[in-house]
């Protein structure tokens, strides 16, 4: 009856994604009086996870799952599920995981309910908490199948530790031929970069930076602040920064604890996208610009004079408590 936690690594390394998963996981489990499993993918060391909650690990290490195939993890997760006889799975809301949860659900003929931002607001029977109508509204979810999937947006419940004793049991699920009928035929990875699926802070810039020559300050700033870089639509389309730093509701969603957005006027699609972070930074020379109705802070002021004074105030700041 223990719950199931998917926990995502790169590179031998959890996610924060994880152990948000695993923080919250631990809670539910407390309130159904049950434990928290982990499944892994060829994730190395998981010692870490013991100190977030999690009761046991299945360690699943198998080198045809070296690339990502939804089918064929969602096919690992499903017969983990099943061989633990958990009844609630939880899965992150990366990319990867979006993928993933469907077909586990389908799998596993449970319910599944996604963009989760809180602990179940009852068991009995089970009700979650979740954003709607692009993150501008929530509603109450009620699953009634036995087993339930659910969604936890990013950054929505937090990482918090818990130490418990962990054991950790090799998993060798039957993986099938038909679990590779999709191809991967390449995989863009960055290096020394911090992700925007991973950040806590993204620092984000649209055509008002005026060409991609002037890019620099932005990845310094982030660099200062150990965020990640975006841009808004237009500027990728412009080929000015690649796609994959496209955010927003039609690129890559947002839910950082912190975002600053720099010249970007704040179109529609993009505030949907960036709407679940927490304190949203605009700057902007227009006063006007839509952006600065959903700011938690604005400054009006032109990037090329602002950006190069938060960068050196942030330094300072940093030199003095380090």
């Amino acid at each position: 009856m223990s719950i199931l936690i998917y926990a995502e690594s790169a590179e031998g390394k959890f996610k924060k994604v994880a152990l948000e998963l695993a923080s919250y996981a631990k809670k539910v489990a407390e309130s159904l009086g049950t434990t928290v499993t982990a499944v892994t993918v060829n994730a190395g060391d998981v010692s870490e996870l013991s100190k977030y909650g999690v009761d046991k690990v299945l360690k699943v290490t198998n080198d045809q799952l070296a690339t990502f195939s939804a089918k064929a993890y969602a096919d690992v997760i499903k017969q983990a599920a099943q061989k633990e006889s958990s009844k609630v799975v939880i899965l992150s809301s990366t990319t990867d995981s979006i993928y993933l949860s469907s077909l586990v659900a389908v799998g596993l003929e449970a319910g599944f309910a996604s963009n989760v931002v809180g602990l179940p607001v009852s068991t009995a029977p089970f009700q979650v908490k979740r954003t709607a109508f692009s993150n501008k509204a929530f509603n109450t979810t009620e699953i009634n199948t036995e087993v339930k999937v659910l969604g936890i947006a990013k950054n929505s419940y937090g990482i918090f530790e818990n130490a418990v004793a962990t054991t950790e049991e090799d998993f060798a699920p039957s993986i099938d031929a038909n679990d590779f009928g999709v191809k991967v035929t390449a995989v863009e990875k960055s290096s020394g970069k911090i992700s925007i699926a991973d950040a806590d802070i993204v620092v984000s810039a649209g055509r008002g930076m005026k060409g991609p020559e002037n890019w620099g300050m932005i990845e310094e700033l982030a660099g200062v602040l150990g965020a990640a870089t975006a841009c808004s639509k237009p500027v990728s389309d412009l080929g000015w920064r690649p796609h994959g730093e496209h955010v927003g509701q039609t690129g890559k969603p947002v839910a950082t604890n912190l975002y600053i957005a720099v010249g970007i006027s704040g179109a529609i699609q993009h505030i949907a996208g960036i709407n679940s972070s927490k304190v949203k930074v605009v700057i902007n020379s227009d006063p006007e610009a839509p952006f600065f109705k959903v700011a938690d802070y604005g400054i009006v002021g032109d990037a090329f004079e602002i950006v190069p004074q938060l960068i050196e105030k942030f330094k300072a700041f940093k030199a003095q408590h380090s």
